[in-house]
């Protein structure tokens, strides 16, 4: 099962979405420098049961148009079954990864993917040289160019 850390509505992770944010605990990747290592732990947190997911739907209908998951991909199917439930409740999907790549069965219920490992030196998707890509599933389109508002 997923533990939330928290959740939050966020207007820059996914451009042009208002989306809901959830951050799952225990990443098993600890990137170094990483700004979330008070997540790490995967005891912290809610567990994102079919309710507690269905509850936050329900509170925040009309107000967001996507669901972001930042991690849990190292429980695919829990994350699974939860983007299944929020694309029948006929929202968007995200997830940020440290990762390369996910498994087919996660990309497929996703809408938008940000892929690659926190590498400070490279920067994050506000740079050009970043290693990590933000990739729209619908079509494989990589839209890094809508975080560069600095970069002409």
């Amino acid at each position: 099962m997923l533990n939330i850390v928290e959740y939050d509505i966020v207007f820059q992770e996914v451009p042009t979405e208002i989306s809901l944010a959830l951050t799952v605990a225990g990443c098993p990747l600890m990137c170094r420098g990483c700004s979330r290592a008070d997540t790490w732990k995967k005891e912290k947190g809610t567990p994102l049961t079919d309710d507690f997911l269905a509850g936050l739907l329900e509170s925040y209908k009309g107000l967001i148009s996507c669901v972001l998951f930042m991690g849990g991909e190292w429980q695919p199917s829990a994350l699974l079954s939860a983007l299944k439930q929020i694309r029948h409740s006929g929202l968007k999907t995200a997830l940020y990864t440290g990762l390369d790549a996910i498994p087919s069965s996660l990309q497929a219920e996703l809408t938008y993917l940000k892929t690659g490992p926190w590498i400070m030196e490279l920067g994050g998707l506000d740079i050009p040289t970043t290693n990590q890509r933000f990739i729209d599933c619908t079509n494989g389109e990589v839209l890094n160019h809508l975080f560069w508002r600095n970069y002409e």
